[in-house]
């Protein structure tokens, strides 16, 4: 006689599965009644950050299990585009840590309006509570830029070279007593750069004379700021008697005032 499979334990299996389905329902219980319960509701907002002036009332009194911090982030940084991060942590049971981190402006941009701008080529306005700053002025992206928007990143080639010049400028030992006063990218070939001693407060236009012009163009500039960082420190910062240094070629062109 052939031997009969044991038959599966129907019965045991039907039970494991009500325990399992009623395990299901317990937790999901449990989990409403906790984020229903008082002592899990938001009643402390922590802000750690310039910018105090939000109204984050909307958040107090809901469930803190139920916040959902990349959405509120989000959010958040839609409102204040001067910042370049806006972070959220809960810190149970029931408050929330909003930490602001801001943008670090490198210069200004000259369109309709002032903008400031930093290394991400995102355009802001600087809180109000903050004083004006005596950052270097980009001019000539009035084609470029048209109706410009705070907190929007403008990823051109006539914004990056500029701010390229600035990062070179400044990470440049030999030229730590001068200080760029604007750029010029009106013509993206022909892009100038107007220097001054770190003592120079700036001028009304950009052909003052106590500001030396240099054409740089929009290519090799790491090269460019090294071969001009040589011609100034060769010149021992008498640079009143030249008329502008021109680094577009392949030699350096230094052409004098009183040249003819």
């Amino acid at each position: 006689m052939k031997k009969r499979k044991p038959s599966l334990p129907v019965k045991p299996l039907v039970l494991g599965a009500i325990v399992i389905i009623a395990l299901v329902f317990a937790v999901r219980y449990t989990k409403a009644a906790l984020e229903n319960l008082d002592y899990f509701k938001i009643k402390y907002i922590v802000v750690n950050g310039p910018e105090k002036t939000f109204d984050f009332s909307y958040l107090l009194g809901r469930s803190i299990f139920g916040v959902d911090l990349k959405k509120e982030s989000r959010y958040i940084s839609e409102q204040y585009p001067v910042y370049k991060s806006v972070r959220l942590f809960k810190i149970m049971p029931d408050r929330l840590f909003i930490g602001f981190m801001p943008r670090d402006p490198v210069a200004y941009v000259k369109l309709y309006r002032y903008f400031y701008v930093d290394s991400d080529l995102v355009l802001f306005d600087m809180p109000k509570t903050e004083e004006l700053q005596d950052f270097p002025v980009i001019v000539g992206l009035e084609r470029k830029i048209r109706g410009a928007i705070s907190g929007k990143r403008y990823n051109i080639k006539e914004l990056s070279v500029p701010l390229n010049i600035l990062k070179e400028v400044k990470s440049n030992n030999l030229l730590k007593e001068y200080r760029i006063d604007r750029i010029d990218v009106t013509n993206p070939t022909d892009i100038s750069c107007f220097i001054g001693f770190a003592g120079y407060t700036g001028g009304e236009t950009a052909k003052d004379p106590r500001l030396l012009e240099v054409k740089i163009g929009q290519d090799d500039i790491a090269d460019k700021i090294r071969i001009l960082a040589g011609l100034l420190n060769q010149s021992n910062g008498d640079v009143n008697n030249i008329k502008y240094i021109d680094l577009r070629f392949k030699e350096a062109v230094i052409k004098f005032k009183d040249a003819k």
